[in-house]
């Protein structure tokens, strides 16, 4: 589920993933998550490591954690629609084999989103920032 390398902090990674995870759809809301010294063993890391990146998780609305009831994903969680995520992976398999870096797809996402709004307003549909 969640592996740990590179010199990215590890509590950095383990929120990043768990993200991912959520935002995907692979860890779907109300999911328990492992408890803290559960994932802590699992990853070879210390307890505090695990703790901070549920609470950050907890602080941007993914996670809640219950005395008692464990650290579930949010039933407010957002979760990506499924043609997004198709999209996004065809995307980033581009981007990269192409050798473009992700700030610089991310770039060229932003440069492109208002030609696309312009788009659905002209066609009378609802359009989202």
């Amino acid at each position: 589920m969640i592996t740990l390398s590179g010199s990215t902090p590890p509590a950095d990674q383990i929120r990043d993933q768990i993200r991912g995870l959520i935002v995907s759809g692979r860890i779907a809301a109300n999911d328990r998550l492992p408890s803290v010294r559960q994932l802590a063993k699992d990853l070879n890391v210390a307890p505090g490591t695990v703790a901070k990146a549920y609470k950050a998780l907890e602080s941007e609305g993914f996670l809640i954690a219950r005395t008692g009831g464990g650290t579930r994903v949010s039933p407010h969680a957002t979760t990506t629609p499924r043609p997004v995520l198709d999209a996004a992976r065809h995307l980033a398999g581009i981007a990269t084999d192409s050798g473009t870096s992700l700030d610089e797809t991310i770039r060229i996402v932003r440069a492109i989103w208002p030609e696309r709004q312009t788009i659905e307003r002209e066609a009378g549909r609802e359009v989202t920032q």
